[in-house]
């Protein structure tokens, strides 16, 4: 299946807080949209690689994906080499995306940085003819560069190059983070196991904020941003969103 819109994320619930407006506002225009998670994120204090794959697809239900999959590389330990980078490179040209969303080139958790880098690399080699690769009956596979990438602002703040409007799937992105109920705060999740940086109620409010402050740029509600190191062109100003000035 060619999709338009790839999100690449090193743990499972990156997406979900970062750029599944996006996802769901694109996929209600009639985009092909899908997720590709590095790893199960099975070095996480609470939960279990086992749980997050639950939430993870009960996540991708309520973004209404057309595909999501899981590439097993080591939570913590993955590297931006040739073995990842060409395991990545065959989920790229399987899929074939216009857009790639993904991890930040530099954030907090050392796995976010370094998952950016390893997701841009991976989309650059993918569109080399000469870097050979095979789907999974064996046939050669197409060489194929996305058009763009953009990297999700996660835990530290960068200003956006661009904000994107998710006002009317706001509340749907609250539900899939939410799906991740032995991550974030939830009434639902009994368990002895300590609280963490993100499953304080604050967290959460502070993930809201975030997207209200966004969307205070372009006068809506809420927005997610995104920053590029490729220059962005348009051919019609009617892509604006208009404001008060």
């Amino acid at each position: 299946m060619k999709l338009d819109i790839l999100a690449i994320a090193v743990h499972p619930d990156d997406v979900e807080l970062g750029c599944s407006g996006v996802l769901m506002t694109e996929k209600q225009n009639g985009k092909k949209t899908g997720v590709l998670d590095l790893t199960r994120g099975e070095l996480g204090t609470r939960g279990s690689a086992e749980t997050r794959d639950l939430e993870a697809a009960a996540a991708a239900e309520i973004m209404g994906l057309d595909i999501r999959e899981n590439l097993g590389m080591a939570d913590g330990f993955f590297k931006n080499d040739e073995a990842h980078q060409r395991l990545l490179i065959k989920y790229i040209r399987k899929y074939q995306p216009e857009i790639v969303l993904s991890n930040a080139l530099d954030d907090r958790h050392p796995d976010h940085g370094r998952a950016g880098h390893l997701i841009k690399d991976a989309c650059f080699l993918s569109g080399l003819r000469k870097i050979e690769t095979k789907n999974e009956n064996g046939d050669p596979q197409q060489h194929w560069r996305p058009k763009y990438i953009f990297h999700y602002i996660q835990d530290r703040y960068y200003e956006p190059d661009f904000v994107y409007d998710i006002t009317e799937v706001f509340e749907r992105k609250i539900q899939s983070i939410r799906a991740y109920s032995s991550q974030f705060h939830s009434q639902e999740y009994h368990s002895n196991e300590p609280q963490t940086y993100i499953s304080t109620p604050e967290f959460l409010n502070s993930i809201i904020g975030r997207q209200a402050m966004f969307g205070k740029m372009i006068g809506v509600p809420y927005a997610e941003g995104f920053k590029t190191e490729k220059m962005i062109g348009i051919n019609n100003f009617d892509s604006f969103i208009q404001r008060d000035t």
